[in-house]
């Protein structure tokens, strides 16, 4: 294989909040990795790089999404690895974590070990697969935690379903305690949401629709942290939706205990009113919530509680989604919306372009013990260039997954990443995937 040509990134504004790093800087990729870091002009005598002109962008580290839905094996016609590492590059993600709820679940070396060659046949963003907590997810027995990081897998989940049983969640990080994984989990305590499809309260009342009281997910959030202070073991707790969950949280890390947590970009800019018209795109788990809830999350990711933001990306097929709202799969799209809806939330002002770095970015790594999202040198050259003042819209022919449940499809979007980098290999170029350039070059 040819050697490939170094890259000077040059021009840009680099934002990496691990390096401290947020000003006028030129970049140079090299053999896979970030060679040199200098003020404009220095890396000038590179005559032989590809040089990309990043004058009024954005230079980040790639993103990294710790909740991802891939649904192969099993469903690969909601989603193949293949589809949803594309859809990742082109968000400006680089590695994404898969929920380990495919079918069969991945609670074998065997299916981890599957997965991580598909992703590699991809030639896409980096998957790095999620193995599950109790073997196929049914919340009895304890997977082969030993054997499924040995394979590859980066922490445990039953996402989708909550680990019903205080005793198996109490085992499951006693185990991974020692392998030095966390438990990414899914909190909800069933007894009391009663399959509810919208969050509990006046409007899910006059609209007839079963609500899901939000203290479903803030006492089994409660729980784990206390099983995590018991234990010492890592809890990273999925989508909190909650102001209250947010409380716990911030209390837990107070107090010194082991808990990380991510909140979804659709959990920050819409709220439960959405699902006055019916409309299944606003059907999801947890449930939208009002503003209080929602203030109470902009809070968590302003003050540092939130680690960071995951898209929870959950493709479904249109027969699942195209029924009565109590019956629709819960989920929509996120890998190619989650970075615009952040960069619309710094040019509003809600969080500064730093903090939102760092929640896409090195709060992710920290929480996953993971050694990407910096871009220092001798780093992994996993960059994006972004256009942050980029309007676009997001229609059926830029989607790439291949579902269309998002409420976002059809809407105008700001921020829109042009290159990306995973490992020093160019995945796209100037919005478009490499691959396709290569075999339907304009």
């Amino acid at each position: 294989m040819a050697k490939a040509r170094p890259v000077v990134i040059h021009g840009g504004t680099l934002i990496d909040a691990a390096s401290d790093r947020d000003g006028a800087f030129d970049l140079l990729i090299e053999d896979g990795k970030v060679k040199a870091i200098e003020k404009p002009g220095v890396l000038k005598e590179h005559s032989d790089a590809e040089r990309i002109d990043a004058q009024n962008r954005w230079v980040m580290p790639g993103c990294i999404d710790l909740h991802v839905h891939l649904r192969e094996p099993g469903e690969e016609w909601k989603e193949t690895v293949q589809t949803g590492a594309e859809a990742a590059a082109l968000g400006g993600y680089t590695s994404i974590c898969c929920m380990p709820n495919t079918k069969p679940a991945n609670d074998s070396a065997e299916v981890t070990r599957y997965i991580l060659e598909k992703a590699a046949a991809a030639g896409a963003s980096r998957v790095l697969p999620i193995g599950a907590i109790s073997m196929e997810r049914k919340g009895k027995q304890l997977a082969p935690y030993s054997e499924l990081a040995k394979a590859g897998c980066v922490a445990f989940s039953d996402d989708g379903d909550p680990v019903a049983d205080a005793g198996l969640m109490r085992r499951a990080l006693e185990w991974c305690l020692m392998l030095g994984l966390p438990l990414s989990c899914h909190e909800e305590d069933r007894n009391l949401s009663c399959g509810g499809c919208m969050n509990e309260g006046p409007r899910s009342l006059r609209l007839g629709l079963k609500g899901f009281p939000g203290i479903a997910e803030d006492v089994m959030i409660a729980r784990d942290i206390e099983l995590a202070r018991y234990t010492k073991g890592k809890v990273h707790i999925c989508h909190v939706s909650t102001a209250r969950g947010i409380e716990l949280i911030r209390r837990a890390k107070n107090d010194g205990i082991n808990v990380t947590c991510e909140v979804a970009p659709h959990h920050l800019v819409l709220d439960d009113s959405c699902c006055e018209t019916y409309d299944t795109s606003y059907k999801m788990m947890p449930p939208l919530k009002d503003n209080e809830d929602i203030a109470g999350l902009i809070a968590g990711v302003k003050d540092g509680t939130v680690d960071a933001i995951a898209s929870d990306h959950a493709p479904h097929d249109k027969d699942s989604k195209q029924v009565e709202f109590s019956r629709a799969t819960v989920g929509i799209l996120g890998l190619q919306t989650s970075l615009p809806l952040l960069i619309e939330m710094c040019a509003q002002g809600q969080i500064s372009r730093r903090r939102m770095v760092d929640i896409l970015c090195a709060g992710p790594a920290r929480a996953f013990g993971l050694s990407y999202g910096r871009i220092s040198v001798g780093s992994e050259a996993d960059v994006i260039v972004v256009d942050p003042q980029r309007r676009w819209r997001f229609g059926e022919e830029e989607n790439r997954s291949k579902s269309k449940n998002s409420p976002f499809l059809g809407r105008e979007l700001l921020g829109l990443s042009l290159h990306t980098f995973v490992g020093g290999r160019h995945v796209v170029k100037d919005g478009r995937l490499v691959s396709e350039l290569t075999s339907n070059p304009r």
